[in-house]
């Protein structure tokens, strides 16, 4: 969006790339539905029901507000589990050799790259990265990639944009804004994230202005988990931002200190 103000204006007039760049091709969302089995299920049943226990009994003694650390690290814990157990550091989870939303992945890319598409993929955890690049290396499949360390950003950009890869991997914090990825027709999300205007920076890679081609983005969430809740929570947030922002207030959204 394009916020607009004056020192005398007591309003914002927020214009979006709906209103800016009528140009756009269609951008489509699509949420690409994971389902845990066997022991990733039994294992994320285990971290679910030991890290709620451990809440509560630190919520208990501490009190709420002195135990966001121990929650954060519980979500954390459940997010991991969810994009493969080999992240969790816990013992249970050495002996889980499944990972469903790594192979709902390239179940997704491989025809994807057959087909000609230039891809986009995003994660949270550089852990996760490396587990993917390490899987892509074993199939043969060409990328470049940005994270958090990387220096030189302009050579991975320039072959992805000159065609010579298929798949461009980034993490989310270190690709989420100040590039142009137009080339790009398809973004793939591995992990979702709670703020939703942070996915809405990464899918926008692809998606704005110099863009000729429709982009499909896949978010990839495994069902019955913390993911979903994530996906409520972001639609949460998304309405609340239109009724505040965009005056479509029913009354429902109102300012509080």
């Amino acid at each position: 969006s394009f916020p607009t103000r004056r020192s005398s204006d007591s309003f914002i007039l927020r214009r979006t790339k709906d209103t800016v760049a009528l140009e756009l091709p269609a951008k489509t969302v699509v949420i690409h539905s994971v389902e845990l089995e066997g022991a990733q299920r039994d294992l994320y049943e285990t971290v679910r029901v030991t890290m709620l226990d451990h809440v509560r009994q630190e919520i208990q003694l501490k009190g709420f507000e002195r135990c966001q650390i121990v929650i954060l690290d519980a979500l954390l814990k459940l997010r991991q589990t969810c994009c493969d157990p080999r992240l969790v550091k816990l013992k249970s989870a050495r002996t889980v050799t499944e990972s469903a939303k790594l192979d709902a992945l390239f179940d997704l890319l491989t025809p994807l790259v057959d087909e000609g598409r230039k891809i986009i993929l995003f994660s949270q955890f550089t852990s996760m990265m490396d587990l993917i690049i390490a899987e892509m290396q074993e199939r043969q499949i060409d990328f470049v990639q940005i994270r958090g360390d990387t220096t030189d950003r302009a050579t991975p950009v320039k072959r992805f944009q000159n065609g010579e890869v298929p798949v461009f991997i980034l993490s989310l914090k270190a690709g989420g804004t100040g590039l142009n990825l137009t080339a790009a027709d398809t973004v793939i999300l591995y992990d979702p994230w709670w703020n939703p205007a942070v996915e809405d920076q990464a899918m926008d890679r692809a998606h704005r202005i110099g863009q000729i081609n429709p982009v499909f983005v896949y978010k990839l969430v495994t069902r019955d988990t913390i993911e979903e809740r994530i996906q409520d929570l972001q639609k949460k947030k998304r309405a609340l931002c239109r009724a505040i922002l965009d005056n479509e207030n029913d009354g429902s959204a109102s300012f509080t200190q």
